[in-house]
């Protein structure tokens, strides 16, 4: 498909550079067949049923924008890293800026402008490079030791649309976090999940909505604009999930009780998707997955989806087009901008139930 097709008018006011607070006070777009409801996150109980279930991506984001120098001999570049993907215990893939300063080889000490971390200096080389200033850094830490000295000198890494506009703080470490995340390693935060507060998750309960939880390790990719002209073009960056068996067979007995799966998110959408057979039963999974839905894919998992509004041409708004049908969506996204509705990741939120027939 033509990437044109998503592509869409917002006004630069429109993007949220703070969350709502309290969070469940954010607003919540409920689409459902052809009408629309104006709604907050708070009301989420009273639109769902009892039986049906929730299922929240439990990832946790790890602060994984680093700051550091190129040395190559007397010469040396300021450069940003942001890890995307852990490939052993010494070495992650990260996107590098500027590109063009790195070659293989080069070795790249990270600290706080200059100041290095209390375990020594933290420092990696480009073991590889590939496009879209991807490279593969090999660490001289592993393991624990790594993870405890990228939580000393990285950064939480904000989406490029609110870093541009305003200095990282440190209410972002809290605001930038679901309050149920436990799984290290995520370097985007399944924003969605950001409107939960403990009251709603005992409204929930109350409700008789059943709360499950897998994993998937959001990466940095999630913000890289759709530069290819047809959808056929474009290559999704993988990501590391996990199913467990045992929220597999929960879901499982959900659907055959006749309650209703909700994703909270995309993230926890596009795992339940890689973790489902043709008949749609889920089943225990991990690994990497680089699904990519489009409008046409036939979806065999949630039956709702909860998740906050998207920027133009990306592989996100693809997917909740594919969901709930592109002409829909686009009328959606038109009904929040005229109507106020914060978009991004700090932005509100919606309900979206799914369409067969998109």
């Amino acid at each position: 498909m033509r990437v044109d097709l998503f592509d869409f008018d917002l006004p630069e006011e429109r993007i949220a550079l703070r969350p709502a607070s309290p969070r469940d006070s954010a607003r919540l777009l409920v689409v459902e067949g052809e009408g629309f409801g104006d709604r907050t996150v708070s009301d989420l109980p009273a639109l769902l049923r009892a039986g049906d279930a929730l299922v929240f991506n439990d990832t946790k984001v790890i602060p994984a924008r680093l700051n550091g120098l190129r040395q190559r001999g007397e010469n040396q570049a300021r450069i940003e890293a942001t890890l995307h993907m852990r490939m052993s215990p010494d070495s992650w893939k990260a996107f590098i800026k500027p590109a063009k300063r790195v070659a293989v080889g080069d070795r790249i000490s990270f600290g706080h402008e200059g100041r290095i971390c209390l375990l020594g200096t933290l420092v990696a080389t480009v073991a590889e490079k590939g496009d879209g200033g991807e490279v593969l850094l090999n660490f001289d830490f592993s393991g624990p030791v790594l993870d405890e000295a990228i939580a000393t000198v990285g950064h939480m890494p904000l989406p490029p649309y609110i870093a541009g506009k305003r200095e990282e703080d440190e209410r972002d470490n809290a605001d930038y976090q679901t309050i149920y995340a436990r799984e290290e390693g995520a370097v985007a935060a399944p924003t969605a999940g950001l409107h939960f507060t403990p009251d709603l998750l005992s409204a929930l309960d109350s409700a008789g909505i059943e709360r499950h939880f897998v994993t998937l390790h959001v990466g940095a990719g999630t913000f890289l604009p759709v530069k290819a002209e047809d959808t056929e073009q474009h290559r999704m960056h993988s990501e590391w999930g996990v199913v467990t068996p045992e929220t597999a067979a929960a879901l499982n007995a959900v659907q055959a009780r006749g309650g209703r799966i909700v994703s909270v998110g995309t993230t926890s959408l596009r795992l339940l998707e890689s973790a489902a057979r043709e008949t749609g039963r889920l089943q225990g999974w991990s690994g990497a997955t680089d699904i990519f839905i489009t409008p046409g894919y036939r979806f065999r998992t949630a039956d709702i989806l909860m998740t906050n509004f998207h920027l133009p041409r990306s592989t996100l708004f693809m997917l909740v087009s594919a969901f709930s049908g592109m002409e829909r969506m686009k009328n959606a996204y038109a009904h929040a901008i005229n109507n106020g509705y914060r978009f991004y990741s700090y932005g509100d939120s919606s309900l979206l139930f799914r369409d067969d027939n998109a």
